[in-house]
């Protein structure tokens, strides 16, 4: 889906991650604060098989991966890291099953991209996938099928949802440009051709016909126009690290009806501004552009920076509600 004028998305969300490792607890607070847009929470703090390249491997078909020294590798055939990564999965769903009863609306669940997943994942000889133009095609035709019976099954346990797919891709900047370190750290992975990170991209995007994908990225120099070419009808980034120079690639995205989901809250423990505070660059980004101040609340959702793993839980849950709170000061006052 490529056209958001067919999909209503939530004024705020968060990006993934949360921290300490109870799913309960953590699905009872992201429904509690986004009770228009909640998402799928992710403990990493449970360890292997929790952490984001661990909890995707989990999901692959056909295709498994264990935890070495040196990170998760790719192996033969499932043992007890698969099926770690499958039963937390299996558990923050029941979670999230039992605080969305009767829920009807936008629902955003969460996985690594095929890019970042070549970066991290090593193959037997320990270099990553991304060495590999086959092992990088089968990764993503396999996350691709995993990917479908996962938002299944999403849609199964809620199915008063409209299913929103995150794809998570911290690490495509460094992969378009060749920054990838080799398993010695002494050269970097050659850089693919773009047309072929674009064609994997709109291969794992087009799994997901019935509802809008967004790719999150949390690093500098989002490559906004390669993901709209792929089908992302959102992209997801932390908005500190803009700079004029993304100005034109922005009102371009916008202008063809890209929703911005701009990462305003910090996330990690820190003093809040006000909820005006923390969207006031969004208004100047807004009129920078040239752009409509009313379509601010229709084209931007307001989140965390980036996952909140690392902060407190405390901190958590208040940078989850300030960042409704920011979203309402940004509809009720767009200039």
């Amino acid at each position: 889906m490529s056209e958001n004028s067919q999909f209503r998305f939530g004024p705020a969300t968060g990006v993934g991650s949360m921290p300490g490792g109870d799913a309960r607890e953590a699905a009872k607070t992201v429904t509690g604060s986004f009770e228009d847009f909640p998402f799928l929470a992710e403990l990493p703090a449970r360890g292997p098989g929790a952490d984001m390249i661990g909890r995707t491997a989990g999901m692959l078909v056909e295709l498994y991966a264990r935890v070495e020294p040196s990170g998760w590798r790719i192996g033969d055939r499932p043992g007890r890291d698969t099926r770690r990564a499958r039963s937390w999965l299996r558990q923050d769903l029941d979670a999230l099953e039992e605080f969305t009863q009767e829920y009807r609306g936008p629902l955003k669940v969460q996985a690594v991209g095929p890019w970042t997943l070549a970066a991290a994942l090593e193959l037997r000889n320990g270099e990553a996938a991304l060495s590999d133009p086959g092992a990088c095609r089968d990764l993503a035709g396999s996350l691709a099928e995993g990917l479908r019976a996962h938002l299944a099954e999403v849609r199964r346990r809620v199915p008063g949802a409209q299913v929103v797919l995150q794809l998570d891709e911290p690490s495509l900047t460094a992969v378009l440009r060749g920054q990838v370190r080799t398993a010695s750290g002494y050269r970097t992975h050659r850089a693919p051709d773009r047309q072929v990170v674009e064609a994997a991209l709109r291969e794992v995007v087009g799994v997901h016909e019935a509802g809008p994908v967004l790719v999150h990225s949390c690093a500098p120099d989002v490559p906004f126009a390669l993901l709209r070419r792929a089908g992302a009808a959102a992209v997801s980034f932390d908005f500190s690290l803009l700079t004029e120079r993304d100005d034109d690639t922005l009102g371009e995205a916008v202008e063809a009806g890209t929703r911005l989901f701009a990462g305003v809250v910090p996330g990690t423990d820190g003093p809040l501004s006000d909820p005006a505070g923390s969207v006031m660059g969004v208004r100047t980004l807004w009129r920078r552009l040239g752009l409509s101040p009313g379509l601010l609340a229709d084209t931007v959702t307001v989140t965390p920076a980036c996952g909140l793993a690392g902060a407190s839980p405390e901190y958590a849950r208040r940078a989850l509600a300030h960042c409704a709170r920011a979203a309402r000061s940004l509809a009720d006052d767009p200039e």
